[in-house]
């Protein structure tokens, strides 16, 4: 079985919703391990677009790594994810950030996720569940690589809003 995290994240509908069917649906081919809290944060890119919710989870499974992309994606598509611009607003992104010590490059598929060390929204909440985990390109860990990141401030806790009548 091989050990692998995963992004998630959403900026349409029931963003936390989106993120929790998504971690189910994983489950069907995923052990999964730990989930990381939810966090608010600022789109990259396209800025005029809702806020995005971000999760990190970790899990073990037998897919190969193309066989996982094509897992992952065909989550995205029965959640509702349909092509839009890049960066643009989406109900359901997942991304493979590492897949054991893995480093792969080709056209369709990088291991490690190839911007994650530039991303806070995926470093903090990364470091949540694994702070000790190594980049097996860089040699840093998680908490490393989230000590020199910029623009932290922009990764919020995420609170839910009060149902209505109880505040």
């Amino acid at each position: 079985m091989a050990k692998v995290y995963l992004g998630l994240g959403s900026n349409l509908g029931d963003r936390a919703a989106n993120i929790k069917k998504a971690l189910q649906l994983l489950e069907s081919q995923m052990e999964l391990t730990a989930v990381s809290p939810l966090y608010e944060t600022e789109p990259v890119g396209i800025k005029k677009q809702p806020l995005f919710l971000n999760a990190v989870c970790a899990g073990q499974t037998t897919l190969a790594p193309r066989a996982l992309l094509e897992f992952v994606k065909g989550i995205e598509k029965k959640m509702g994810r349909t092509p839009t611009v890049r960066f643009g607003p989406r109900l359901i992104d997942i991304d493979i950030l590492f897949y054991d010590d893995l480093v792969l490059e080709t056209p369709t598929l990088q291991i490690p996720h190839p911007r994650l060390t530039r991303r806070a929204f995926v470093l903090v909440p990364l470091a949540q569940i694994a702070p000790h985990l190594v980049h097996p390109a860089s040699g840093l860990t998680i908490r490393e690589i989230l000590a020199q990141a910029k623009r932290l401030a922009e990764v919020r806790p995420f609170k839910p809003p009060d149902p209505p009548g109880l505040s």
